[in-house]
Order: C-alpha cells, then sequence, then structure tokens
C-alpha cells in the first residue's frame, strides 16, 4: 500500500497548508465524533469501571496505530501520543456515560 503522502497536494503558499489542513480538520473532528458516538454504545456493555478502563484493549489499540502509521508513512511516535490523549478523553466521557446509566439502572 502506498503512504498516504501521495496524496498530498503541492502547496505554494502558507495559506493553502493552512486550507488544507483546516479541511483535514474538518474530517478528524467528523469522525472524533463518529468514534465518541461508539464509545458511548460501549459504556452500556460495561458492569465496572475497570471494564471502562481496560488497559489491555488500550495498549492493543497502540500496537495497531503504531502499525499502521508504519504502513501508511505517518510518525509512529506522534501517532502514538495522539492516540493516547484521545483514548484518555474517550475514557473519560465513558466513565461519565458509565456513570450515568448505572444511576439510571439503579433508580429503576
Amino acid at each position: 500500500m502506498s503512504n498516504s503522502f501521495d496524496a498530498v497536494q503541492h502547496c505554494d503558499s502558507l495559506e493553502q497548508v493552512r486550507n488544507h489542513i483546516d479541511h483535514i480538520d474538518r474530517h478528524i473532528v467528523a469522525l472524533l465524533a463518529e468514534r465518541g458516538a461508539y464509545v458511548k454504545q460501549a459504556a452500556a456493555f460495561k458492569k465496572t469501571t475497570s471494564d471502562v478502563h481496560a488497559p489491555q484493549r488500550v495498549e492493543q489499540v497502540i500496537g495497531k496505530v503504531i502499525g499502521l502509521a508504519n504502513e501508511l508513512g505517518a510518525s509512529p511516535t506522534v501517532t502514538e501520543e495522539v492516540y493516547r490523549a484521545m483514548i484518555a478523553g474517550f475514557i473519560n466521557a465513558e466513565l461519565a456515560e458509565h456513570a450515568a446509566l448505572q444511576s439510571t439502572a439503579h433508580q429503576a
């Protein structure tokens, strides 16, 4: 598979670079929203906060995305750092969702 740099267009100005980055950011945020919707659903399947934290799953995802970074020509270091930060944010959101679901279940 060719790396993602093959699709990168040559830019003649900083403004062009920024416009491409803004376009990519829009896609990234849309994908974060989609990923977040699945994370929210995952909370319903987890019984405990330990299930939410799932450190083995975190490391599995990190290993997978480092492999993808190598395959696609992205920096494995940046990819790992971004994913660890993203996963931490999603874990916090999932913990809040899990707590809300548990509260609702205890009230029923």
